[in-house]
């Protein structure tokens, strides 16, 4: 039997405290080895929380790793993570796995160039009703889709409001989770054209390979109840339907702990094995590409 795979975790923020950080130490697949962070006193906060080791050195933990998870802003993830990769760890990417394109297709050339393992963290990907979901859509009769995601991570002063989100706005906080879920349902997408502001209401339309459209609506500026990413196939006679908002509470419990379970166990096998996930880093460029794209249209 193998060993679990060794992994640490870059950062302490929200998502850390929330997901990350006991995703990690629950997992039977892992051993979760430790936390660095920007801030030290978050780090060893955060360790201490989960019996594990703070490291005030990063490359420290690297040393001490088979796989770094990371969860911090775009910005910083883009840099420490191909670092991470130059030095031979498998790296398990936040999304977006950076603020631009540029930084991202910088990030894909060092995983690419050390040839280590990537995946990313499309946390909707992860649920069986998701999966679910893209089974059917493969052979469904579909002429076009539409998707919302509404959030309050942009709002200064809630649990996600981070400076990067409050800054950037729902676009590339929200837009790679929906884009990727248009795309994976209906198909690659080919362009892209968008409105609105990103720190308010965005509408994206969608021209997919095969002349499919959707659409997309998106925010992270608002209080909504029942916030989360909705998407919807149509076809002449039906439709199919994927939403954690839509489900009962337990029910999205349930799948919020197959998530976090579904992401280590998966990044343990592609190390063993050395195969790609299918959400590598490549997958998040081809959606950072989108989100660049359509953040330009917003900007002029």
């Amino acid at each position: 039997m193998s060993e679990p795979l060794r992994i640490g975790l870059v950062g302490a923020g929200p998502w850390a405290q929330l997901f990350t950080g006991p995703m990690l130490a629950a997992s039977p697949d892992a051993t979760f080895v430790g936390v660095w962070a920007r801030r030290a006193d978050a780090a060893a906060a955060l360790a201490a929380t989960h019996a594990t080791a703070a490291y005030d050195d990063l490359d420290a933990l690297v040393d001490a790793c088979d796989a770094l998870c990371f969860s911090v802003p775009p910005d910083v993830q883009a840099d420490l993570a191909a670092r991470a990769a130059r030095a031979g760890r498998a790296v398990l990417l936040d999304k977006p796995i950076g603020a631009t394109a540029a930084q991202a297709e910088a990030l894909a050339a060092a995983v690419d160039a050390a040839g280590v393992v990537s995946q990313v963290i499309f946390t909707n990907r992860y649920t069986d009703a998701m999966r679910a979901f893209l089974d059917e859509a493969c052979g469904f009769d579909a002429f076009g889709g539409r998707a919302s995601f509404f959030g309050n991570g942009a709002v200064p002063g809630t649990y996600f409001g981070t400076p990067w989100r409050v800054a950037e706005g729902g676009l590339l906080d929200l837009g790679p989770h929906v884009l990727d879920a248009l795309d994976a349902a209906l198909g690659p997408i080919t362009a892209v054209e968008a409105r609105g502001h990103p720190r308010g209401l965005v509408l994206l339309e969608c021209e997919h390979a095969g002349g499919l459209l959707s659409q997309a609506a998106l925010s992270a500026n608002t209080n909504q109840d029942r916030s989360g990413l909705v998407v919807e196939v149509h076809g002449p006679e039906s439709r199919l339907e994927y939403g954690l908002p839509l489900l009962p509470p337990e029910r999205q419990g349930a799948e919020f702990a197959t998530v976090q379970r579904r992401i280590v166990s998966e990044l343990a096998a592609a190390v063993a094995s050395g195969m790609p996930h299918p959400l590598d880093v490549h997958r998040g460029l081809h959606v950072q590409r989108l989100v660049d794209a359509a953040a330009a249209q917003l900007r002029r």
